[in-house]
């Protein structure tokens, strides 16, 4: 019984583990770091790490320098106020999920922003979300239409292809209905391959499917 006890007890530690979010914190001023780890430590569930490179989630306080946030977290919190769009594009190369206004950056505003971010829950003041949406539709007009490129990172016939791959279709079938070449087709999946670094026709269907690009 006590074998089966402290087996089940591991079980639940490691459990308790698994449900707690690695943040890290990056903030110029020491003060305002120091602040930030203090209301952020208090919070259930949140362990600090020092190293961005280890943590699920990053809180950093917008400066004059956004390019300085330090990547590597999967989601970011970044604390600010009115951030520039040049500042907001910034953020979100690093992995923008919450912004949070200066005022309202209170621990238990904080905490949530970081379970917001852990959970994949996005949130942007409207006027800031329509800024970066403004931002996105022109990135697609100027740069990547142009380029026979989408937003999903595909073209349109390799998004063509995809589809009709994870419908079952092979090479050969897939040339036929989209009128290209076994060749040009087998080249549109190899670029695929190459470009997201997967291992074969099953991992790029799964892949696109996970990510929501078909």
């Amino acid at each position: 019984m006590s074998t089966i006890m402290t087996t089940t007890a591991r079980a639940s530690v490691r459990a308790e583990e698994r449900r707690e979010i690695r943040v890290a914190v990056h903030a110029a001023d020491p003060l305002v770091r120091a602040g930030l780890r203090s209301a952020l430590g208090s919070g259930p569930g949140i362990t600090l790490r020092e190293d961005p490179e280890t943590a699920d989630v990053l809180v950093a306080v917008a400066g004059t320098e956004p390019h300085r946030i330090p990547a590597g977290a999967a989601r970011l919190v970044l604390v600010a106020d009115q951030p520039k769009q040049a500042d907001l594009w910034a953020a979100v190369e690093r992995g923008l999920a919450v912004v949070v206004a200066r005022a309202e950056a209170t621990p238990a505003r904080l905490q949530r922003a970081v379970a917001d971010a852990h959970a994949g829950r996005g949130d942007l003041p409207a006027d800031q979300l329509g800024s970066l949406l403004r931002g996105i539709s022109r990135l697609h007009k100027e740069v990547l239409e142009p380029r026979d490129i989408t937003l999903s990172g595909l073209s349109p016939r390799e998004t063509e292809v995809l589809r009709l791959l994870a419908d079952g279709y092979d090479t050969g079938e897939i040339a036929k209905r989209v009128a290209y070449s076994d060749r040009t087709v087998k080249n549109i999946l190899h670029g695929m391959l190459s470009r997201f670094g997967l291992r074969n026709r099953t991992h790029v269907v799964a892949y696109a499917l996970r990510e929501g690009l078909i």
